[in-house]
């Protein structure tokens, strides 16, 4: 891992020199720009609905898998545990679109309202 280290050391340096060349005030601002992304992407994560989405995931993926009944002796080979997977898939993806559809129906029933009460 240490050769990998040192060869993205020496490739960064290259890219280093050749900003440096261009201009420093737009590596500069692309920087900040970069920053602000990185912190964006980490603060949606960090975001209640992030942690609904995947609780809502994970229960109806939980209860796909039990509604199967998939144990090791129902199951036929390896065609049931992969049938059992993609339906538990299946159950998480749509519980993910109702939840993310009752959120942006919110939303814009907010925005609604908050037009109404302007005008």
């Amino acid at each position: 891992m240490a050769k990998k280290a040192t060869g993205k050391k020496s490739g960064s340096s290259k890219a280093k020199k050749s900003t440096a060349k261009s201009g420093g005030s737009s590596s500069r601002s692309s920087s900040s720009a970069k920053n602000t992304a990185s912190e964006a992407f980490v603060s949606l994560l960090q975001s209640p609905l992030v942690a609904d989405l995947v609780a809502v995931a994970a229960t109806s993926a939980l209860a796909a898998l039990a509604s199967e009944g998939f144990s090791r002796e129902g199951a036929k080979g390896s065609k049931g545990a992969g049938k059992a997977v993609k339906s538990a898939g299946k159950a998480a993806a749509d519980a993910v679109k109702r939840r993310l559809t009752e959120e942006i129906d919110a939303i814009k029933k907010a925005a609604k309202d908050a037009k109404a009460t302007k005008a």
